[in-house]
């Protein structure tokens, strides 16, 4: 996890969070059953670099979303920590872009009024024209402020989600899967939409997806979860091109490719384990094409297998190893 970097905004460190999801006490105590406990995540480290996109990939419920939920301090860790660098004491401003901007925006509310909602503090003239501002930043019209959000497409709405995250002056923005409910056309629209916003204004991305083509377009560094654990986790060139975990070369052969669409292709075996019960030693074993005996008893830990990667795999060989082989 250590990258040795002062420019890291965000620094998460051997993060859980354990979801009690057991019925009412008083049905246990009628049925016998014991308590049932979820490790939605489990001992995750990385850090973000200021002005770059750090992106979580993996299946559904592989606890990217549950990251970003702790990151935003609306749930509490169960364990680890979250450490934030600000400026001269400064508080870190930090918003998020939710997957359904429908269900994200007020619908009796104008469209100007919920971009304003954290300028209350401005005059109401000031106010105003910041609103007109943040529309046109996003590609729309400062008129549009008159109206209401069902009077825009998904695309509009979602470049509506994004003004109002900038209107708190945002310096992190938390992006769960801000493109999965778009058209392809229009998803491409809103991640060039994000990556002109960061370059010109220096923030610094959250990006949660299961898209990995959305993901290689923005990302700078990736990490690859599996039920609730990172298992890859480094430059987004370097995982893409030379992928070493087995589930990150599973999950990339998912990809299309116009070039080779008739290529052979290893299905990725089995649904994922529940994670109430999920197996001994490494929990990808019982879908890994690579699985040895060790990997059914001892969970493999993340280690440097190259510049900045790092892998959590008993099959690929550490940078240690490498440099000093027997």
């Amino acid at each position: 996890m250590k990258q040795d970097n002062a420019t890291a905004l965000v620094k998460v460190a051997d993060l859980s969070k354990i979801f009690d999801v057991s019925a009412p006490l008083l049905q246990r105590l009628a049925t016998r059953a014991g308590r049932k406990l979820v490790r939605a995540v489990d001992g995750v480290s990385f850090e973000i670099e200021r002005g770059t996109t750090f992106s979580i990939v993996g299946e559904s419920g592989c606890g990217k979303s549950t990251i970003t939920r702790l990151i935003a301090g609306l749930d509490a860790p169960s364990a680890g920590r979250i450490e934030f660098d600000t400026a001269q004491g400064q508080e870190l401003r930090l918003q998020m872009v939710f997957q359904d901007p429908v269900g994200s925006l007020n619908p009796r509310w104008r469209i100007g009024r919920s971009i304003a909602e954290p300028m209350r503090h401005l005059p109401g003239g000031e106010r105003r024209r910041r609103v007109g501002e943040l529309l046109a930043t996003v590609g729309l019209s400062p008129g549009d402020g008159a109206k209401y959000p069902h009077e825009f497409s998904g695309g509009q709405r979602q470049r509506i989600s994004i003004a109002r995250a900038l209107a708190a002056d945002a310096q992190l923005l938390l992006l769960d899967e801000p493109t999965s409910a778009l058209d392809v056309s229009v998803q491409a629209q809103v991640l060039n939409l994000l990556k002109d916003l960061q370059q010109r204004l220096g923030l610094t991305y959250l990006f949660i997806s299961h898209n990995l083509s959305v993901v290689r377009f923005l990302t700078d560094r990736i990490g690859v979860m599996y039920l609730g654990r990172l298992v890859e986790e480094g430059p987004g060139k370097a995982v893409f091109d030379t992928p070493r975990h087995p589930y990150t070369r599973l999950l990339l052969e998912t990809i299309p490719d116009i070039d080779n669409p008739n290529r052979d292709r290893a299905p990725l075996a089995g649904d994922l384990p529940s994670p109430l019960n999920p197996p001994s030693g490494c929990a990808f074993h019982p879908r890994c094409p690579q699985v040895m005996e060790l990997c059914k008893r001892e969970r493999p830990e993340m280690r440097p297998v190259a510049a900045g990667v790092r892998v959590a795999c008993h099959a690929v060989i550490p940078a240690s190893a490498q440099e000093n082989p027997a």
